[in-house]
């Protein structure tokens, strides 16, 4: 018999962040998360987003043991501002058991319903800088930090129980070597003169800062037109700012401004911290931090975040800037693979951006979507 509870206390979080520890404790492909950053995930105290969204965590259980979670998740400010009647679901992990997928989903749409929303869509985190999407294809390769991984079966009980491919996501993967900055090199000089712009290079996290959330407002304004792009408020701006640029290094940092210092570009990459994570097996302490900052350092993958241009600069060529610029990084650091991170399918701008470095789609991944369906109750009038 399947059991689904709701997670109410602090045992029962830690055991919802600690069963993909025990699902995929034989995969080799799997990054565990950290586990008290995990946690901090759904403390309405550390994360400001869930001032604007709310989560409901579910535990399953069978024979009195943990098989299955789910984060039923309301981004209110996608219902009331986009008009997205939308009930989100992530951090979605079960045994291959459908009737185990089907009871925590079945919990989704409950909550779906009584807060009148249309459709269920995920797996999805509370926004645009979550995890996102169900792997479809590229199981035997490792993940990364900032996505999901799952067993091939996962599909297969979505599809069983009605739910149909909504956004479809590609991760692509190219050698450094295959980088020809001739492609780029000629371009950039003419297009800093012609806008004229510059590039910012850094050194240390606090140079970045000054210009971090500008960064984030021009991340709103490059990803609007994309579906389902929720924009990233002045309060959560601090969370992802300590979040993840504390993880980054700085030299992977590119900017581009105007003449009055302005941003009209950015690019932010990660050095590659799978290996790492999977040695630190969840905690930071005793050895896990020395596992990461190793990786800082000496990473030979590089993994493009973000990058985004200003609507006025796109289709112009600024691209060319920041690739410049990463290439005197990446020679100097000895990066060997560059990995982009997932990519929404419809995005065809970016795809043009990476045409020439030879890109292989060594991943997929999409999310899925069922309808909520209401029964109407028939109602008597009597005269």
């Amino acid at each position: 018999m399947i059991e689904i509870r709701e997670v109410t206390t602090k045992k029962d979080l830690k055991a919802f962040v600690k069963f993909p520890f025990k699902l995929y404790k034989d995969c080799k492909y799997w990054v565990p998360p950290i586990i008290s950053q995990e946690i901090k995930t759904f403390n309405k105290n550390e994360n400001p987003i869930l001032k604007d969204a709310e989560a409901t965590l579910f535990l399953a259980y069978k024979n009195n043991e943990v098989v299955g979670r789910v984060a039923a998740i309301i981004n209110w400010l996608e219902v009331k501002e986009n008009k997205q009647k939308k009930m989100r679901f992530g951090w979605f992990d079960v045994i291959d058991d459908i009737e185990v997928s089907k009871a925590l989903l079945d919990k989704v749409i409950e909550i779906g319903k009584k807060n009148k929303l249309e459709f269920t869509e995920g797996p999805i985190g509370f926004s645009n800088l979550d995890k996102v999407g169900v792997l479809t294809y590229g199981y035997d390769k490792i993940g990364s930090m900032i996505t999901w991984y799952n067993f091939p079966y996962y599909v297969t009980h979505f599809e069983a129980l009605g739910y149909t491919v909504e956004k479809e996501y590609r991760e692509t993967k190219h050698a450094f070597s295959d980088v020809k900055k001739e492609s780029f090199e000629r371009i950039q000089e003419i297009i800093k003169k012609r806008y004229d712009l510059k590039p910012l290079n850094f050194t240390k996290t606090k140079e970045v800062m000054h210009y971090a959330d500008k960064m984030f407002d021009l991340f709103n304004q490059s990803y609007a037109t994309l579906s389902s792009f929720v924009a990233i408020t002045d309060i959560q701006k601090e969370y992802f700012k300590n979040k993840f640029l504390g993880f980054i290094n700085p030299e992977y940092i590119k900017f581009v401004v105007d003449k009055n210092d302005e941003l009209v570009a950015f690019a932010i990459v990660m050095p590659s911290f799978a290996e790492a994570l999977q040695k630190a097996n969840g905690k930071l302490f005793p050895f896990g931090f020395k596992h990461i900052l190793h990786a800082k350092k000496h990473s030979k993958t590089a993994l493009f975040y973000l990058i985004g241009v200003h609507p006025n600069y796109q289709n112009k060529g600024v691209h060319g800037i920041i690739f410049k610029e990463f290439y005197e990084t990446f020679t100097k650091k000895g990066i060997v693979d560059c990995i982009r991170t997932p990519e929404l399918v419809e995005n065809t701008a970016i795809e043009k951006i990476w045409k020439n470095f030879n890109p292989v789609i060594y991943k997929k991944r999409c999310t899925f979507k069922k309808a909520i369906s209401y029964q109407m109750n028939s109602t008597t009038f009597e005269n």
